[in-house]
């Protein structure tokens, strides 16, 4: 009489271990900063609206200014308010505030009187499915340039949310909007400060 073979508990074990370091991996970063850059020399910065790639019409705004007050909240720098830089966009003649030339950099950061102008592109945000599963996901990538020749010092990207594993197996929602938007920007401040 043949004996059934089944899969040992141990393969199971190894198996599950596998896809878990499988969606653990992260793609390599292409966090930038200058290292011959004095970034306690930056006083005070300005925050030109950002780059709106996702299909929600308001979501760049409503990014930009958590981003704004969490990195006034930091005391590194100070950070001008949104009516200020709009004056200055105006005044400087910028056509496209969220991608900036080298001439408008300056042209602003004269009006205003800024050591640095940061710019950033939302490439995601908003709700992601699979199966059964959604949960709301932030994808967002931001710039500090420096004014006098407009070239970049510092840049970062974070992504955060999304559906995990849990969410996945056991059919979650994933976290608020807000909680996920805090998490990219603290991300983001992290690597700023570092």
């Amino acid at each position: 009489m043949k004996q059934k073979t089944s899969l040992p508990g141990n393969w199971i074990v190894c198996i599950w271990l596998l896809l878990l370091t499988g969606c653990a991996m992260s793609p390599p970063q292409n966090d930038y900063a200058n290292p011959t850059m004095d970034f306690s020399a930056i006083q005070s910065v300005a925050v030109l609206p950002f780059q709106n790639l996702t299909s929600d019409d308001q979501a760049a705004e409503r990014v930009r200014d958590t981003f704004m007050g969490m990195l006034l909240a930091t005391e590194a720098f100070y950070v001008l308010p949104p009516g200020e830089v709009n004056r200055g966009i105006s005044r400087a003649g910028m056509r496209t505030p969220s991608t900036p030339t080298v001439e408008e950099i300056k042209a602003i950061s004269k009006i205003l009187e800024v050591d640095a102008v940061i710019t950033g592109v939302l490439r995601e945000y908003g709700t992601v499915r699979a199966g059964s599963a959604e949960a709301n996901l932030v994808s967002l990538s931001v710039q500090m340039l420096e004014i006098e020749t407009g070239t970049v010092i510092w840049s970062a990207s974070s992504t955060r949310g999304g559906i995990s594993m849990t969410d996945r197996l056991l059919g979650g929602g994933g976290q608020p909007m807000n909680k996920v938007t805090e998490q990219v920007i603290n991300d983001l401040l992290d690597k700023l400060f570092e």
